[in-house]
């Protein structure tokens, strides 16, 4: 082989292995439409008049890590890290946003968007959703809006619900907010990490 093929192959080989610049707890989404129907149209089938319902959030790695929530007195304050309560995910707060008014454990929560906590206790986990201001960006001198957890104020507080709690055979390597269980008029919001899942059910409100 000559130089020359040497260098068409070297070049060849570190182009097929493309380059992923990633932050730590990349960013992910949770989506579903409610509310909607399938219609016949010129194009095909097409779901028309649905409502959204997204979560937006942080989603970070084990990355090796073993029991990530703790055990004992100790439960929850690693991903904690400092804060009253766990913002479910990384980085920035956790938004839900819901073009849909909607009932959650027996609160009603108006279309609009919100931020997602999770009160966490051994096999006890609250879900809070809360309407407190948020820090478009982090600023350490902010002492009264919200980045994360971090200033969270139980005043602006609009549900607390029990979650289901329950464990799974497999671990989740990157934590993970879903909907299952779609229906016309209800959903199952559920956060999976390691070897934990919880869910807490969203119904349309009338």
């Amino acid at each position: 082989m000559t130089a020359a093929s040497l260098v068409l192959a070297a070049t060849a080989s570190a182009q097929s292995v493309p380059e992923v610049k990633l932050p730590p707890s990349p960013m992910g989404q949770a989506a579903v439409q409610l509310g909607g129907s399938w219609s016949k149209t010129a194009d095909g089938e097409r779901y028309q008049g649905g409502k959204w319902i997204v979560v937006d959030y942080s989603r970070p790695l084990l990355r090796g890590r073993k029991n990530i929530f703790g055990s004992g007195a100790e439960y929850g304050k690693a991903v904690m890290a400092g804060a009253p309560l766990w913002r479910a995910g990384a980085n920035a707060t956790t938004t839900l946003t819901t073009q849909l008014p909607l009932m959650v454990g027996d609160k009603r929560l108006e279309p609009g968007v919100y931020n997602v906590f999770v009160d966490l206790k051994p096999g006890n986990w609250t879900l809070v959703i809360s309407n407190q201001p948020r820090q478009p960006k982090y600023d350490p001198k902010d002492k009264v809006n919200l980045y994360g957890t971090y200033n969270y104020d139980p005043k602006f507080d609009v549900v607390r619900v029990p979650m289901l709690v329950d464990s799974v055979e497999y671990s989740v390597e990157q934590f993970m907010i879903t909907f299952i269980n779609a229906t016309d008029t209800s959903v199952v919001m559920a956060m999976a990490w390691e070897n934990t899942a919880a869910l807490a059910e969203l119904t349309v409100a009338k």
